[in-house]
């Protein structure tokens, strides 16, 4: 992925935002989070915002869980232990089956990251449609203009 747009690093434009703190294990020997640790990091961003925007109820309610199929992050910053990492999510696009996440990663104002991360409803291994609840509720989970 190419260097993102800067439209698409303004946090005032994402609806979810959580304060993730990063362990000391996921520091490098320099004392900055380590990009591994970094990815586990957007992976519990993601998980929180499915919370909230209940992907993961309407995932229950219809007996069917999700698969992510692609991620890619862009590594702009150096983040460091003692302070939180502030996740910044948004619904890029929705297909039938599949969602498009986009997240930003800031530590005190200045940006760490930027991940594009696709998802697939699936059951038994086969995609399967996304919920209606959770295609309804989407408005609100969109980047904002």
């Amino acid at each position: 992925m190419p260097k993102p747009d800067p439209a698409l690093l303004d946090p005032a434009r994402y609806p979810f935002s959580c304060a993730i703190d990063p362990r000391f294990t996921d520091l490098d020997f320099h004392h900055h989070v380590n990009n591994a640790a970094l990815a586990d990091i957007l992976q519990e961003g993601r998980i929180r915002f499915h919370r909230a925007s209940a992907f993961d109820k309407a995932l229950d309610d219809n007996d069917i869980s999700s698969m992510l199929v692609s991620l890619s992050i862009e590594f702009l910053g150096q983040a460091r232990h003692l302070h939180p990492l502030d996740n910044h999510l948004a619904a890029l696009s929705v297909g039938g089956s599949s969602h498009t996440l986009g997240q930003l990663v800031t530590q005190q104002g200045t940006i760490i990251a930027y991940a594009q991360a696709v998802l697939v409803c699936v059951k038994d291994s086969q995609p399967m449609k996304n919920p209606p609840s959770f295609i309804e509720s989407l408005s609100k989970w969109t980047l904002k203009p």
